[in-house]
């Protein structure tokens, strides 16, 4: 497991952590359930794709989407839109967990996707692993596979860490 070294620094009278901004481990600072997870998609693009998260682990996400009306292209394949839609929640969300919210949030600075294989129904699903989490930018990378476990999309996105 990759581990870094925290380097302690004295600003002023305070001794500070100089990566407070993300765990030292790569594990999530937070653990939310599914379910909580799945709350955090009501009334955004994500209810109207029909993704939810299936599955969190110490630093990876996974969440399905159908491919049906919601997600195709003109063609009956799956939109690669909705490849992107699904990388960023996956990437985004899991940036936000390894940061503080009291003290941090991410937004999305570039996503890029390779579209690899069609698919004209069933589901697919996303899993994302980090890249690099620095102490201002993020790097997540998002693997989509069909049920058969072809892989459908490569995706990366950089995440911007912003204090409040």
């Amino acid at each position: 497991m990759f581990k870094i070294e925290c380097e302690s620094v004295i600003f002023g009278s305070k001794l500070q952590n100089r990566f407070s901004a993300i765990t030292m481990d790569r594990k999530f600072l937070q653990k939310p359930s599914v379910e909580e997870l799945n709350k955090l998609g009501k009334n955004t693009i994500s209810e109207v794709l029909g993704m939810s998260f299936t599955e969190i682990g110490d630093n990876y996400l996974i969440a399905k989407m159908p491919v049906d009306k919601r997600t195709h292209q003109p063609y009956g394949l799956l939109h690669g839109g909705a490849s992107v839609v699904l990388a960023e929640t996956l990437g985004s969300v899991a940036a936000m967990l390894m940061v503080d919210p009291d003290k941090f949030y991410c937004v999305g600075l570039e996503i890029n996707a390779n579209h690899i294989r069609g698919i004209k129904e069933g589901w697919v699903y996303g899993k994302t692993t980090p890249v690099h989490v620095g102490r201002t930018t993020q790097v997540w990378q998002i693997e989509i596979k069909n049920e058969r476990e072809q892989l459908i999309c490569v995706s990366r996105i950089t995440m911007a860490v912003v204090k409040k």
